[in-house]
């Protein structure tokens, strides 16, 4: 078998922020009908922090200014920025160009990707290949950022309760001979499961006459559509595929994992894909109690929380993974 050269990475700084506002189950019986028993137990998630006008690119400065700090590097030799996240406050200029402004990084380039629920695991994988092949490049910077309220449906009492707000940053530096391996796909064919249109044009000579079926179920406007049954089918046979093909690459045995951070959509999703990988849930970081599904945002959240607390530490095996909107999944696998 041919000897896999790794090429890995450091993550040297780690961020977070959430909103002041705290929303409980509870608090959702004042406009549809709900109890905390009905989405605790089904979900797994208790409390959530929400937007009271906090603007994304606020959220994502907030979370990269403390990973910034925490990595202890001048904001001038970060090279690149890259911005996950569905929630843009603008059409342009995009977030990563927002973070860059307000942490005066001025020598940074700076992108936005919209890979849903499995960006920062996309932002992470491309920041790795930015740093592998561009010398020029000491730090990047991978901020996922989302406002998920801005998109969220409350007349829909399966999925409103689920969605939140939040932000988290990591800084990376390159690691040559270091363990690293990752897997990122897609589905366009199951976008329709779980999507949100733009809202309407609003061009001056529309008639209509142009029109072209996305082949999309009715939705709501601009708000979040979700099927939860195909979301669930997809996302348990997703997470445990990236997992696996990502250890595959490099002869990994995922046993050898000392922590697991999954996207934190649904407690029972979680289980399952542990289940299915042979993963003990002791080895899975869950915050989905404290925070709900803040998209892209789950992730880096719960690791940030795991290093601070210890629960992660220098030289552990990590595994992020991920599924979302797109459809879109991947995992990556490397030394912390």
């Amino acid at each position: 078998m041919e000897e896999k050269v790794l090429y890995g990475i450091n993550i040297i700084g780690t961020g977070s922020y959430t909103p002041q506002k705290r929303v409980v189950n509870d608090d959702y019986k004042a406009f549809i009908e709900t109890s905390d028993e009905w989405i605790r137990t089904r979900t797994g998630m208790v409390e959530r922090y929400v937007s009271d006008g906090e603007p994304t690119w606020y959220m994502g400065s907030m979370a990269a200014k403390q990973a910034i700090e925490a990595a202890g590097i001048d904001v001038l030799d970060i090279g690149i920025i890259i911005d996950a996240t569905i929630t843009s406050d603008y059409y342009t200029p995009s977030m990563a160009c927002m973070v860059q402004r307000e942490l005066g990084a001025e020598n940074a380039m700076a992108l936005d990707i919209n890979c849903a629920c499995s960006g920062f695991v996309y932002g992470v994988d491309m920041a790795k290949r930015y740093l592998q092949t561009d010398e020029h490049i000491k730090y990047a910077l991978v901020v996922a950022n989302e406002n998920l309220t801005k998109i969220t449906d409350y007349t829909d009492r399966a999925s409103c309760v689920l969605f939140a707000d939040g932000a988290a940053a990591v800084v990376i530096e390159a690691a040559p001979d270091k363990l690293y391996t990752s897997y990122c796909g897609s589905d366009g064919n199951g976008g329709r499961f779980l999507f949100a249109r733009s809202i309407p044009p609003a061009n001056a000579f529309l008639t209509g006459a142009g029109h072209v079926d996305d082949g999309y179920p009715e939705s709501n406007s601009h708000y979040l559509y979700q099927d939860g049954k195909e979301v669930y089918k997809f996302a348990t046979h997703a997470l445990p595929m990236a997992m696996e093909r990502a250890a595959e690459r490099i002869g990994f045995d995922l046993n050898e994992l000392d922590a697991v951070v999954p996207h934190q959509a649904n407690i029972r999703i979680i289980e399952t894909a542990a289940k299915i990988s042979g993963l003990p849930m002791d080895k899975i970081v869950i915050n989905i109690d404290k925070h709900a599904n803040t998209s892209s945002a789950t992730i880096p959240i719960a690791f940030d929380e795991a290093v601070r607390s210890g629960r992660i530490k220098k030289g552990d095996k990590v595994c992020f993974v991920g599924f979302g909107a797109g459809l879109t999944f991947g995992a990556i696998i490397f030394e912390y």
